[in-house]
């Protein structure tokens, strides 16, 4: 995360969150994605003061909560029962992009004048529908590898390639909660075809929409496309990460592609890039070596997936950190990455 919660999120009648006990809910709402905002420290929920509260941290607490389109930052104050006089009450500003997948990794501030009070908490509404029921890659190896198909009108149809380009299937793999956006030619496989529309003659995207519904789109249907020309999508599964030869928190790092289990090479791999996977596999916080010890396990053997992996210790998972091509390394397994945390 970017920064840690300890330090930067301070309750106002009592210490500071951690970030291994974060956790955001929306309560008093009609469903799990609208209502008060409450963040959780060692068991106790606080309320979040609402000083900068706009539209896109709301987006964040959606992709957050898994939840679909940022809708509104009601009051806190319309949710009733309203929360008790003396519930903790988080008095930072939180600052997001939009961008983030947690609250966590937005940038917080201290208020620098006076304290909020319970008149001036913060409201979340999310569309309860995630957004992954209005995007889908069908007919692929995997959900994050497919022809792309929208919902419209609670049909799904087809995307003409006309115009698609890397930036608007970032946009999808971001939506579908998919890795990286890969480079790919257009492909169909005409033995699935189907008789569904074809919804879009053309998307333009920038590449930062939170959605494909926030690109400029052609009018829905009445498009002149057939379906050879249907937009074919390729992104990066989730990482399945593993420690092996010691035990679940602690051992050699293996990623899983393409059904096959690998190790990483340990080039420009330092403390950020640990945080990350102890982060991923909710093994707490890193745990550091001696800088010359030996490395604790025995190298790997086989495939050698991944190599010069950077990350910012921002990200949630090792997929949102940046690498070389599957399988392109320069390494040898006296080189692989060997991971130890603090435990769950």
């Amino acid at each position: 995360m970017t920064l840690l919660l300890s330090l930067i999120l301070a309750i106002c009648t009592g210490p500071g969150l951690s970030e291994s006990s974060l956790r955001v809910r929306l309560v008093s709402g009609p469903h799990r994605c609208e209502g008060r905002v409450e963040v959780e420290q060692n068991g106790q929920w606080g309320t979040l003061c609402d000083d900068g509260w706009n539209m896109e941290n709301v987006a964040v607490l959606c992709r957050e909560l898994g939840c679909g389109a940022a809708k509104g930052t009601p009051r806190g104050l319309k949710y009733l029962p309203l929360p008790d006089k003396n519930q903790d009450i988080v008095n930072q500003q939180i600052t997001c992009s939009g961008m983030e997948d947690s609250l966590a990794q937005c940038k917080l501030e201290e208020l620098d004048y006076g304290i909020c009070t319970h008149k001036e908490d913060s409201g979340a509404a999310c569309d309860p529908f995630p957004f992954s029921e209005t995007v889908r890659l069908a007919d692929g190896p995997s959900r994050c590898e497919g022809r792309l198909e929208v919902k419209h009108q609670g049909q799904w149809g087809s995307v003409c390639k006309a115009g698609w380009n890397l930036r608007a299937a970032k946009v999808v793999c971001r939506q579908l909660g998919c890795g990286r956006a890969l480079l790919t030619q257009a492909y169909y496989n005409r033995a699935v075809q189907g008789p569904w529309p074809i919804w879009l003659s053309w998307v333009s995207c920038s590449g930062k929409e939170l959605t494909l519904q926030k690109c400029s789109l052609s009018p829905w249907g009445g498009s002149t496309c057939t379906h050879d020309q249907d937009t074919w999508v390729q992104c990066e599964g989730p990482f399945e990460l593993r420690l092996e030869g010691g035990d679940h928190c602690s051992g050699r790092l293996e990623v899983l592609h393409k059904g096959l289990w690998g190790s990483v090479c340990d080039d420009d791999w330092g403390e950020k890039e640990n945080q990350v996977v102890c982060k991923q596999l909710g093994c707490g916080k890193p745990v550091s070596r001696p800088p010359h010890a030996k490395k604790p396990f025995v190298p790997g053997v086989g495939q050698i997936w991944l190599d010069d992996v950077r990350c910012s210790g921002n990200e949630t998972s090792l997929e949102q950190c940046r690498h070389r091509l599957w399988g392109y390394h320069d390494c040898t397994h006296k080189e692989d990455v060997a991971v130890i945390c603090s435990g769950p």
